[in-house]
C-alpha cells in the first residue's frame, strides 16, 4: 500500500495483517472460530487492496486501513466470538493495532 504522510511525503509498504478473535470458552471443536473461514473472508476483503494507493480507496493511511478491515471483518465473525484486534506490521517491523 502507498499513502501520503502528514508532511506530504509518499510512503509505501507491504503489510502483514494479523486478526485476533476471542470469546468466552471454546466451541465444540475447541477453537474460538474456524481459521479457514476467517482466512477466506480476509482473502476476499483484501483482494481489492492489492497494488492500490490507499488514497484511491478513500483511506488516508494505515490506521484507517486497519479500522476498515476491522469493520468489514466484524460481521463475518460468528457470535459469541468477536474481533479483539486487527494489526498491520510493515516490512520494517513497525506495528499498529486497532481494537473495538
Amino acid at each position: 500500500m502507498v499513502f501520503q504522510t502528514s508532511d506530504g511525503k509518499w510512503e509505501g509498504h507491504d503489510y502483514t495483517v494479523e486478526v485476533i478473535t476471542s470469546r468466552q470458552g471454546l466451541d465444540g471443536f475447541d477453537v474460538v472460530m474456524d481459521f479457514r473461514d476467517l482466512e477466506a473472508v480476509m482473502d476476499h476483503i483484501l483482494a481489492p487492496f492489492q497494488g492500490k494507493l490507499l488514497s484511491e480507496l478513500g483511506l488516508a493511511g494505515p490506521l484507517e486501513l486497519a479500522k476498515k478491515l476491522q469493520q468489514e471483518l466484524a460481521p463475518h465473525v460468528p457470535a459469541p466470538a468477536r474481533i479483539s484486534e486487527v494489526a498491520l506490521t510493515d516490512g520494517r517491523g513497525r506495528r499498529l493495532a486497532v481494537r473495538p
